[in-house]
């Protein structure tokens, strides 16, 4: 009996596509992963991700939060290599996968109806890379396009544009080499009527540059969602009805009335501790009185506090203008600042804004011990590393300390880039810098206090930034009949309760980072502007009222518990003398000195030791490797050995030259020992390198020369 075979068939397969900033951009629908509540394969250019959305037919039992997950997964067959891991196979996300994940979250998830408790997946699988097509802006229309056709609940579909700014133009989407010398790398997502998503990376880039970028970007978008929605219109499911897990309202205005006053009283204080303690007894009040009524209650209880707090913060904002800890809308909490406070180390900065306190400590190190990065682009190891630590004491949690989640690798990341574009180069600094921000307090604004606390670390560390940086957030506040204030440097309960998180970092020039979280389904370009301003005139203050006050300028040196470091460039085709065979002259020169030595392809070399006398004594040593004398130049040399037909004097070590004995002296003489013996000092000329590299010498010359410059009253080299 022969085998039946079908051939499989895929009748809903189809395929759109559309030009984007001067690429093909294709979506492809109905032929991978048809078991998903919906796929879309995205092709930019030759760049390919697979973004792919589930959802979970109802809610777990007693969660009263929205369970997004995002993954964006980063396969190393994408770019044609395999894993530098042990096993050589995928592991947990690196640094820039976490960062892309979290990016594609912020703008999906307020989108979301706000009582919607089921389970979401989002998985978007990078398979193939163009480095002039981004990776990131695929997965985000792939998500956007995936979730918008599924049946899962969702008010979008946004768009997503990278904008970069090339020799003062604006470049929509920069392709790699022009994504090298761009002074701007700004993500932004919006729908059709407002920016949900700004993610920025910046050279000091001014506020209206940065807007105009931004609404250069919601310009572009509007045609891709049009794109989009076509397809929506052609094969979009019908939206699956869920289960409200909204609390019931009856329940909620009773409690509300029950407990309004004492809720206000007690959040009435900029003490966050005092406020917490106050809160206690009001809960234990309401169940004693309710639960009875509502057995549902206990587990209700988190989510009812919440939204009775929520109501009163915002009923203060929007109405009485009032903030928690009784500030103006654009006044900034308490600040300070010290350098200093940890001894031994390369350097510190303590920065305090309110109850939030970021102790920031820099070490410097070699070169070598830059980090290696094995991922999908171009970039292969960074010098510059930023941590943050937000340990459990810092929100008075006894909880363990745990590795490092997706939220404290965002902030690091964010801190580390509002700091770059001021570090000095290689060149200018040889050293790979590492910033740990331990947040030892924390009441909101912890990531911009990371930038703050940095900066004065950097400083104190003698590492000569280009200028000081601040970073500080802008707050929003909503009301159903559209009008909004924004409010400078949110603390925790207005960043929970309000509408927006505006983080913006830079120096007085300009902007050199941006994120924006949102609660609310977008922002116009006035609420846009209005943050600018304000947090502009924020960080302003900061610098020069804060930073600069506590240590006016980087220190001139480097800490004596730093390494220190020397450059030199050596010809390439020297390298090879210099390390020796197998490696036993460069081995030789680091046992003798002390100092650890790098050198780089292109002959550039590092030095490093814990002492700067370490340093030039291996400098000197490669320096005598590779010296080559120079015909026309004088040189003050020993004589090393005699010979009958003249004297060889030591140029450098191990590099000597021929004095033939006509060229000892300017007068006839019948032994050279009659001019000079082993040990004498003496200047001599070089006039020849034969094709051998002999090095032919002249005293006579060389004292000639001599005393014509110091006729002429010329120094003597």
């Amino acid at each position: 009996m022969s085998t039946i075979i079908t051939k499989r068939q895929f009748p809903h397969y189809h395929k759109y596509t559309m030009d984007l900033a001067g690429r093909p951009l294709t979506l492809e629908v109905g032929k991978l992963a048809e078991l998903a509540n919906a796929a879309v394969m995205v092709g930019y250019g030759d760049t390919r991700v697979l973004c792919c959305v589930t959802a979970a037919p109802r809610p777990r039992d007693g969660i009263d939060f929205f369970p997004l997950s995002v993954d964006f997964e980063e396969k190393m067959y994408a770019v044609g290599r395999i894993p530098g891991s042990f096993n050589r196979r995928e592991g947990r996300p690196g640094e820039k996968g976490i960062l892309t994940s979290r990016v594609i979250d912020r703008p999906i998830r307020p989108l979301f109806p706000y009582d919607f408790r089921n389970d979401v997946s989002v998985m978007c699988t990078v398979m193939a890379v163009d480095h002039d097509c981004s990776p990131e802006i695929a997965a985000l229309i792939g998500t956007s396009a995936a979730l918008a056709i599924s049946d899962i609940p969702w008010n979008g579909p946004v768009g997503a544009v990278k904008m970069g700014l090339v020799d003062g133009e604006l470049v929509i989407n920069p392709n790699s080499e022009q994504r090298k010398v761009s002074d701007l790398d700004v993500t932004v997502v919006s729908t059709g009527k407002k920016v949900v998503m700004i993610e920025a990376g910046a050279n000091e880039v001014d506020d209206d540059t940065m807007f105009e970028a931004i609404m250069t970007a919601h310009k572009e978008i509007k045609d891709l969602l049009g794109f989009i929605n076509a397809i929506v219109d052609e094969i979009g499911k019908p939206k699956f009805a869920y289960p409200s897990c909204e609390l019931d309202h009856d329940m909620f205005d009773k409690i509300f009335a029950f407990c309004e006053k004492d809720v206000m009283q007690a959040l009435d204080t900029d003490d966050k501790n005092v406020r917490d303690a106050a809160m206690v007894p009001i809960k234990d009040a309401i169940l004693a009185q309710f639960s009875e009524e509502y057995p549902d209650l206990p587990t209700q209880m988190d989510e009812l506090v919440y939204k009775i707090q929520k109501k009163i913060v915002r009923r203060w904002l929007l109405v009485d203008k009032k903030r928690v800890d009784g500030r103006a809308m654009n006044q900034i909490r308490p600040l300070a600042a010290e350098v200093g406070v940890l001894p031994r180390v390369h350097g510190s900065g303590l920065f305090t804004r309110g109850q939030t306190q970021v102790l920031t400590a820099a070490t410097l190190g070699t070169l070598s011990e830059a980090q290696m990065l094995d991922g999908i682009d171009s970039e292969t190891s960074k010098r510059y590393m930023h941590h943050y630590n937000m340990p459990g004491y810092s929100t008075g949690e006894a909880k363990s300390v745990r590795s490092p989640g997706r939220r404290e690798i965002g902030h690091g990341a964010l801190a580390e880039r509002s700091l770059i574009p001021v570090l000095p180069s290689e060149e200018e600094f040889p050293y790979a810098i590492r910033l740990v921000s331990d947040v030892v307090s924390s009441n909101g604004s912890t990531s911009q206090g990371s930038v703050c606390g940095s900066t004065l670390a950097l400083m104190d560390a003698g590492v000569p930034i280009k200028a000081p940086v601040a970073g500080i957030s802008c707050g929003l506040i909503t009301a159903e009949d559209g009008s909004w204030d924004v409010m400078m440097d949110i603390q925790g309960l207005e960043d929970f309760y309000g509408d927006m998180d505006f983080k913006v970092a830079g120096t007085h020039k300009g902007i050199t980072s941006i994120q924006m979280d949102l609660k609310i389904d977008g922002l116009t370009p006035e609420i846009i502007k209005a943050a600018l301003a304000m947090t502009h005139r924020g960080r302003d203050y900061i610098i020069d009222e804060v930073l600069l006050k506590a240590i006016p300028a980087p220190r001139k040196e480097v800490s004596r518990y730093a390494p220190k470091m020397t450059t030199m460039k050596i010809d390439p085709d020297k390298i090879r003398e210099v390390i020796g065979k197998g490696g036993s002259v460069i081995q030789k020169i680091v046992a003798d000195t002390g100092a650890k030595i790098d050198i780089d392809d292109d002959g550039t070399i590092h030095i490093a030791s814990p002492d700067a006398e370490s340093c030039e004594k291996a400098k000197k040593c490669i320096d005598d490797i590779v010296f080559v004398p120079e015909v026309g130049q004088l040189y003050y040399g020993r004589v090393v050995r005699l010979m009958t037909f003249g004297a060889f004097v030591e140029l450098a070590p191990g590099k000597d030259g021929l004095v033939h004995i006509s060229k000892l002296a300017d007068k006839r003489i019948e032994k050279v020992e009659d001019a000079c013996k082993i040990g004498d000092m003496m200047w001599v000329k070089v006039t020849e390198i034969d094709e051998k590299g002999r090095v032919n010498l002249s005293h006579k010359d060389a004292m000639k020369e001599i005393a014509a410059k110091e006729a002429a009253g010329e120094p003597i080299k």
